[in-house]
């Protein structure tokens, strides 16, 4: 099996890869570098990738996707993770939102269309859902995004709608909740705030830490990811949305005192106010995974911050 996977750089697209190479799968990937974050640690993200018998870099755009893989042979799938990442950035800057996410989503399902692919997988997210009931569940409309980084998301799942029913491309569209672990970000919450702390340095919490989020670990969301790969191989056309979380919301407050406790720091915590595109509260309801994916998340949040912290030390 041979696997395209867009935004391999990054934290999602970097330990999905490595964990196809182990599963004796041939990795192609593409990415563009984007400034959002240094691209030292996207090169260090890819060090075991590009080195490796069956995996193939290719440093462009999705943009310009169908000449930058024209010489690549025979793909199978398509994961496609490449996207302009966080909720707060997309505010600010909306056009290149809609440029990466929509558009540059347009041109991947053109070039599976021009190549004769008929699987992808698409990496979507909880934000779709805003502030609706709690669990989320992929019933749900999803009328009311409250960041632009949300509604490309919602186009994004339109769009594969659409070449499913036009081209017959088998289609999962995988909403991830709050995906933490080794090589996360660096602007996200538990990566920024366990360097912090290690400095002994104050962190910033906005609104009064009852918000909560569906913190997901990393090897969970890769093995529900190579479940829907191996779904959309199979010969049954298919086109589903699929929540994948841990079905276990924790409080901001209560995910900060873990951090302080896992690394034996006294707090030192500053509240600000609410920033304006967050959703209070994400919680996933992950029966449609279980009966579809066989999806069973395995790693608890203490367990996966005590993983977490012991990679960030060594790194």
């Amino acid at each position: 099996m041979k696997v395209l996977i867009t935004g391999i750089a990054g934290f999602i697209g970097s330990s999905l890869a490595d964990f196809l190479l182990d599963q004796g799968c041939e990795v192609v990937g593409i990415d563009n570098f984007d400034d959002f974050y240094p691209k030292a640690i996207k090169e260090k993200n890819l060090k075991s990738i590009v080195n490796h018998l069956n995996a193939e870099f290719i440093e462009a755009d999705i943009l310009d996707i169908s000449q930058a893989l024209a010489l690549v042979k025979q793909i199978d799938v398509v994961v496609h993770i490449a996207a302009k990442a966080g909720v707060r950035p997309s505010i600010e800057n909306p056009d290149a939102y809609i440029l990466n996410n929509i558009l540059g989503t347009q041109r991947v399902l053109d070039f599976c269309v021009q190549r004769a692919i008929k699987s992808i997988v698409f990496a979507s997210s909880s934000s779709i859902y805003g502030n609706q009931t709690l669990p989320f569940s992929e019933s749900f409309k999803l009328d009311k995004p409250i960041s632009p980084y949300a509604y490309t998301k919602i186009s994004g799942e339109l769009m594969m709608q659409t070449y499913h029913h036009l081209y017959q491309l088998n289609v999962i569209c995988l909403r991830f909740f709050t995906v933490y672990g080794p090589r996360q970000r660096p602007d996200l919450a538990i990566n920024k705030f366990i360097s912090q702390i290690t400095q002994d340095q104050p962190i910033t919490l906005f609104g009064d830490g009852t918000t909560s989020r569906d913190y997901t670990f990393i090897a969970d969301i890769v093995r529900g990811v190579f479940s829907a790969i191996n779904l959309v191989l199979s010969d049954k056309p298919i086109f589903e949305a699929i929540n994948l979380g841990s079905q276990n919301p924790i409080k901001l407050i209560d995910m900060v005192e873990e951090l302080y406790r896992a690394l034996q720091k006294k707090p030192q915590i500053e509240f600000l106010p609410m920033q304006s595109g967050d959703v209070d509260h994400t919680y996933s309801d992950i029966a449609k995974a279980k009966e579809i994916l066989g999806y069973e998340p395995q790693v608890t949040f203490s367990e996966g911050i005590a993983r977490f912290i012991a990679w960030h030390r060594s790194n």
